[in-house]
């Protein structure tokens, strides 16, 4: 069990928090830069969230602040060390990988904040450090055992074939992967994601999340990309050259991020664009486990042309008999006809949601580009929908959506 930290060590981490509010981006910066200068800790990580933005950079300096100003009442922290941890069961982050952010982070503290960054604040950070470091530790144990103990489960890289590759709109194409060795795949929890070592031709490997969009079956995973023009090529990849009998390789399903084994309250999914795929999962598995569940599925995109997956979800939803699907097009077509291609015009809004849907009584669930999740993760939350109650998937550092 680990330690409490001492009255001493929690007295100078908190003194530091103004220094980490001015000097944060500077100190992970430098972190960064030290960490990556090690080949096989550089590849742990999904560089598309450095990248010029620096969002990743942002995101842990915003991380060290709140542990800062909380680290008398880590409570506050418990969803964010939650999501870490899952993170870290993704990516295959392992115990002997902590020592190294240790010495860059120490390291990097020292050089930013120089002659302020004494021997007693350097080792009260040490030890704040592997005090959260021995709780994210020991959650990794449990979630990889209860992956291990689970049929189908497994732990490290496993290899995938794409047994189909399905076009479902002009920019989604959805990916069937069966395992190479025949097995059982765990049954993962809707919503959940698979994290991905692609390896292009002549680039760098790439480390790549990607929710899965079909309920939980014991035999196969469908994920559904969508593909960029910008970024560092991914989905480019997948789309470009990823064919039927080709092998992937990922880690088990991971994520916070998921419907309940048993909901107790009716459900509203709410997706833009392509956060659709983890909706699709939780209407398959409504579809299939909770035959009583009331569950309203709200869907925006921009027309007809981007709009993947609807005649599987409105099929789904008709079998059921209390899924409603609401489709909301921004830019319809002319050729696009409401009331039949989709049900709405423009976008969704909580006003829309409270009038139409059992908004206040309801686990709602969301996934989506970041505008559309800052927008409803805080639009909900000031409409008075209790915030235990609003649960979103956001690949990428979601520092702004935990502040909002």
């Amino acid at each position: 069990m680990t330690e409490p930290l001492s009255p001493a060590t929690i007295a100078l981490v908190k003194a530091t928090a103004p220094a980490l509010a001015q000097h944060g981006t500077a100190i992970t910066t430098a972190m960064y830069g030290r960490l990556f200068q090690t080949d096989h800790i550089r590849a742990l990580f999904n560089h598309a969230n450095q990248g010029e933005s620096g969002a990743q950079v942002h995101a842990l300096a915003a991380a060290l602040i709140a542990y800062a100003q909380n680290i008398e009442n880590l409570n506050a922290l418990a969803p964010t060390v939650e999501r870490i941890a899952y993170k870290h069961v993704g990516y295959h982050i392992l115990p002997e990988h902590y020592p190294y952010v240790a010495s860059a982070l120490l390291a990097a503290i020292k050089d930013v904040l120089g002659e302020a960054a004494t021997d007693e604040v350097l080792t009260a950070w040490g030890e704040a450090y592997w005090f959260l470091a021995d709780i994210l530790k020991a959650r990794e144990v449990v979630l990889r055992d209860e992956i291990m103990q689970a049929e189908g489960g497994w732990t490290g890289w496993r290899r995938f074939a794409v047994a189909e590759k399905i076009r479902e709109s002009s920019v989604i194409t959805s990916f069937i992967l069966r395992p190479v060795d025949g097995g059982p795949v765990l049954r993962h929890r809707a919503g959940q994601y698979l994290t991905f070592k692609l390896k292009p031709a002549g680039q760098p490997e790439l480390k790549r999340n990607y929710s899965i969009s079909c309920g939980p079956n014991g035999e196969y995973y469908r994920i559904s990309v969508k593909r960029e023009t910008h970024g560092q090529g991914g989905s480019r990849f997948l789309h470009d050259v990823i064919q039927v009998g080709d092998v992937l390789e990922t880690t088990p399903p991971a994520g916070d991020f998921f419907l309940e084994e048993t909901p107790q309250r009716p459900v509203i999914l709410l997706s833009g664009g392509v956060g659709l795929t983890p909706m699709v999962s939780m209407v398959e598995a409504i579809a299939a486990e909770h035959s009583n569940l009331e569950a309203h599925y709200v869907h925006g995109t921009v027309n007809s042309d981007t709009h993947a997956m609807d005649a599987h979800v409105r099929t789904l939803a008709k079998g059921h008999g209390n899924i409603s699907v609401t489709t909301f097009y921004s830019q319809p077509q002319p050729h696009d006809q409401l009331g039949a291609s989709h049900d709405g015009e423009g976008f969704v809004s909580v006003d829309w949601l409270a009038r139409t849907t059992p908004l206040h009584e309801a686990d709602v669930y969301l996934c989506g580009p970041k505008p559309f999740l800052r927008s409803f993760v805080s639009g909900l939350a000031l409409a008075g929908v209790p915030t235990d109650r609003i649960h979103y998937e956001f690949f990428g550092p979601a520092d702004e959506l935990m502040a909002a």
